[in-house]
């Protein structure tokens, strides 16, 4: 105990007593926590109710990883198509640079294209990085190409240690700090992505190894980050669940005990088990300054955090959006669709094409009143979408009235009320359809002739 070093904590500003160090444990057999991932059955979620503290940093931010981890799982992009959206994500980030910083593959001529071509644009943010494995063969890449930052794979499960690599974790261990050395011979900042920490053993093998990882960057005083990867999507949020599922238990650990401070911190989530975003929120509630994220959450498998739900979690956590323009959000759904040819799913939080359509015709009356009642905010203010109402056999006068409204963008003098005899006319022709037997909803192109040949009928005009 005497020789425990006292501290002043930059966070809380208390004083707190140095924890004891954490040796590696090496082991001859892997420890796969069998008891919580049984593979022949669903996997457990267990508690010991060891709760840690709140220690959400003053600046938390977004990293991409859409040309990375989002090219995994799809046709690659194209270099002109990767520099349009890396001009997106710029724009989005604001001159605040919420956006950090943006990942590239290196391995083929047309990722170094386009690693060239984003670096020429002169953007501070987001700032050009790479992904290498730990191989010192792919380090040469950032060398040739002068990043000032590259991330490292370095497995940390002893899923990986043992199965994969076929190592011990010593032997892991040592392979991984010789290539991070290199790294930092040469002046690059290294961030070492620790794939499948949810299944690894953080006191037996993450916080010796990441406490080795600080004790390199202060001898070539360049920081080391640390990522931790919930590869396989098995992080839990719940207060008091064990690690290696806890979030803010491999967190705090990182934090407190292997002494990573929070800007060196980040987290990158997948969506196995719908937790993506709801674990990245608790990363930066519990002290990582960085969540990792794609966009649309396109990534392996079931994909990563969607950067754009992280952009409205960050704005609910600190009251504002610090210069993000969210409508980059909107033109980026339509630039996939356009010019990609891939199509967010229609309900998808705010991009899909119906995330703000109602269709129920009780909805469709309260929106016609006021719109609060069933929309999430002014999205058409954050997002260029305002909320719509799709017409069908339950939509009601009301709804119809609302999607004319809206359709023709009418000012609010000019606005007409479901009582409106254009509204009843056209409603008419909508449950004469489905007296004749339609299942589907009536499509905008059909809406439209319908109104413009009632408006003739009726001599009015709307505009």
């Amino acid at each position: 105990m005497e020789n425990r070093r006292v501290y002043k904590n930059p966070q809380n500003h208390l004083l707190q007593l140095e924890e004891h160090m954490y040796p590696l444990v090496d082991t001859d057999r892997p420890n796969v926590f069998r008891n919580l991932f049984p593979y022949d059955e669903v996997p457990k979620i267990a508690f010991n109710d060891r709760i840690v503290p709140h220690n959400m940093p003053e600046n938390i931010w977004i990293t991409d990883t859409t040309f990375r981890d989002g090219q995994q799982s799809r046709a690659p992009y194209t270099t002109e198509q990767i520099v349009t959206m890396y001009d997106y994500l710029h724009k989005l980030g604001g001159p605040n640079g919420i956006i950090r910083q943006s990942e590239f593959f290196l391995y083929s001529k047309k990722d170094r294209d386009a690693v060239y071509k984003c670096m020429e644009r002169g953007y501070k943010f987001p700032e050009v990085t790479s992904w290498i494995r730990a191989s010192k063969k792919d380090f040469e890449l950032v060398k040739e190409i002068g990043l000032k930052e590259t991330g490292i794979l370095v497995s940390c499960s002893d899923y990986h240690i043992f199965y994969k690599m076929k190592m011990t974790r010593r032997e892991a261990m040592n392979h991984y700090l010789s290539v991070v050395r290199e790294c930092l011979e040469t002046g690059v900042a290294p961030r070492c992505h620790l794939e499948d920490i949810t299944r690894s053993d953080i006191y037996g093998f993450v916080i010796p190894f990441c406490l080795e990882l600080m004790k390199l960057g202060e001898e070539y005083n360049i920081p080391v980050k640390i990522r931790a990867c919930d590869t396989m999507g098995y992080g839990v949020n719940f207060a008091g669940a064990v690690i290696p599922r806890s979030v803010q238990g491999i967190i705090y650990g990182l934090n407190m005990h292997a002494g990573v401070p929070s800007e060196q911190i980040e987290w990158h989530g997948h969506n196995d088990f719908y937790k993506a975003v709801t674990n990245s929120t608790t990363a930066w509630l519990y002290g990582a300054c960085g969540v990792n994220c794609s966009l649309f959450g396109i990534g392996e498998r079931t994909g990563n955090t969607p950067l754009e739900a992280m952009v409205f979690e960050y704005a609910q956590l600190k009251g504002g959006l610090d210069g993000m323009d969210t409508t980059v959000i909107t033109e980026l759904a339509e630039y996939y669709e356009k010019e990609i040819g891939y199509r967010v799913p229609s309900r998808t939080p705010f991009v899909g094409r119906n995330f703000n359509v109602t269709r129920a015709g009780i909805h469709a009356d309260g929106l016609l009143k006021n719109e609060e009642i069933y929309n999430i905010f002014d999205t058409d203010k954050f997002l260029k979408r305002p909320v719509l109402v799709a017409v069908s056999n339950t939509s009601g006068l009301a709804g119809i009235a609302h999607w004319i409204n809206t359709y023709f963008k009418l000012p609010e003098e000019k606005k007409i009320s479901k009582a409106d005899p254009l509204v009843s006319q056209v409603k008419e022709w909508v449950d004469r359809q489905y007296d004749e037997g339609r299942v589907t909803v009536i499509t905008d192109d059909e809406l439209l002739h319908v109104i413009d040949a009632t408006c003739e009928e009726l001599g009015i005009t709307l505009l």
